[in-house]
């Protein structure tokens, strides 16, 4: 997890198609499949153009900063996120594509990658909706109906295992809270770029203390009742008190501006995570999921390369469970969740030819090797080692897999889209 804006699942209501989009409509200009620039620096976000064409569109981006940075195209509440990509290094250019719907939209960039967006600016995609018809039409939609449906799953497993875990953090059973915390958030971590794109709910669910206190001033605008830090990981931290002398991964002190939780201030904590799961549960098994939150083909398949991200970004380094080390049981539920977004769509990348074809099975080699290098830790019927122990050159090789296995997955939507 990274903050407000980071990792949605390119989900937002009628932004993208709903089964995806390699056709053209009819009046659509040959310019709408070209390619948008975008400058990141320390204090703006420059696009090269304020407007395109519905269709295929590719942002290539460009960190001329001196922060690691994101880019992100939001719905016009500037809440939702449309896409985005992250961990955009100095110096270094990344590409975003997607198949944008007409309508009203921002773009934005995040130097740091935490804290409040840079260089906000609006952004038009005129013409024609977008439609895709025979196979690939039924192809993408049985790619997104089984995507949604093991979202379902996931959630539905989640409620009951959040329930539990929250009940035995309230009840002061610490005990068998931290046996449960772990293994309670896998399922969560395999869907994390759906629940991500759902406005306030990822913020409340799973922020780290860090990314709370940098945006909570935008976060209680967007939703009146989140006015303290909640969810995973205040728990986590109450579980893992950390010592007098313990620092946060900004270097600040871990005790400055907070105490452990009182036996009242836990039960609040612990009934906002068990609502929150349950509305969780009620936006994904609604009837209108999919067409509310413009579920795509785009969505699974930028959701394969997001969890890996996820993993590369704020596991590698042990921000995410700063305080329990139990990061090595959110490698592997991102590495899950990962693979079965590829997999579903795999066959789409391969039917458009031999160069799909040989971008799938160059993917499916480095996922293989990442899951290899990943058992060495363990595994999650039989636990993971604490992530405190393993070591820089340990990690480095983690990362150095993790990046193999993401630059070809990075050109996986492409590829299903048909762009070349």
């Amino acid at each position: 997890m990274l903050n407000r804006s980071s990792l949605a699942a390119l989900i937002t209501s009628g932004a993208l198609l709903l089964t995806g989009c390699v056709a053209k409509p009819a009046t659509q200009s040959s310019s709408s499949a070209g390619v948008l620039t975008v400058t990141s620096t320390d204090d703006a976000c420059t696009v090269s153009s304020a407007t395109t064409a519905s269709g295929n569109t590719t942002f290539a981006i460009t960190n001329a900063g001196s922060r690691t940075t994101e880019f992100y195209l939001m719905a016009s509440d500037r809440l939702r996120v449309v896409a985005e990509k992250e961990n955009i290094a100095p110096g270094s250019t990344s590409e975003l594509s997607v198949a944008l719907q007409p309508g009203s939209y921002f773009t934005a960039c995040k130097p740091g990658m935490r804290g409040e967006n840079v260089g906000e600016a609006a952004f038009t995609v005129t013409g024609e909706a977008l439609a895709v018809a025979g196979e690939d039409a039924e192809l993408f939609s049985k790619v997104v109906t089984d995507y949604v449906n093991f979202v379902k799953n996931e959630v539905s497993e989640l409620q009951p295992k959040v329930e539990k875990f929250a009940k035995a953090y309230a009840d002061g059973d610490d005990e068998t809270a931290r046996s449960l915390y772990a293994t309670t958030r896998v399922n969560y971590e395999r869907i994390e770029p759906i629940a991500e794109a759902l406005g306030s709910l990822d913020p409340r669910i799973d922020y780290r203390e860090i990314d709370y206190l940098a945006e909570a001033k935008a976060l209680a605008a967007d939703d009146p009742t989140f006015t303290s830090w909640l969810g995973f990981h205040r728990i986590e931290k109450d579980l893992w008190v950390p010592a007098k002398d313990a620092v946060q991964p900004d270097g600040s002190s871990a005790w400055d501006g907070w105490s452990p939780s009182t036996p009242a201030q836990r039960k609040e904590v612990a009934d906002a995570l068990v609502a929150d799961v349950a509305k969780l549960y009620d936006t994904v098994h609604a009837a209108d999921f999919v067409t509310t939150q413009g579920v795509d083909i785009a969505t699974v398949s930028n959701g394969a390369s997001g969890l890996l991200e996820e993993i590369a970004v704020g596991k590698v380094t042990g921000e995410e469970d700063w305080w329990s080390h139990t990061d090595l049981y959110d490698f592997e539920a991102n590495l899950e969740g990962s693979r079965i977004a590829f997999d579903l769509v795999a066959p789409i990348a391969e039917a458009k030819g031999a160069d799909g074809k040989a971008l799938v099975t160059q993917i499916r080699g480095e996922f293989d090797k990442l899951a290899a290098l990943l058992a060495q830790y363990g595994s999650l019927k039989d636990g993971f080692v604490s992530y405190d122990k393993v070591n820089r050159k340990q990690q480095k090789e983690l990362v150095d897999q993790i990046d193999a296995t993401r630059t070809p997955l990075s050109k996986l939507t492409n590829a299903v889209l048909g762009i070349s």
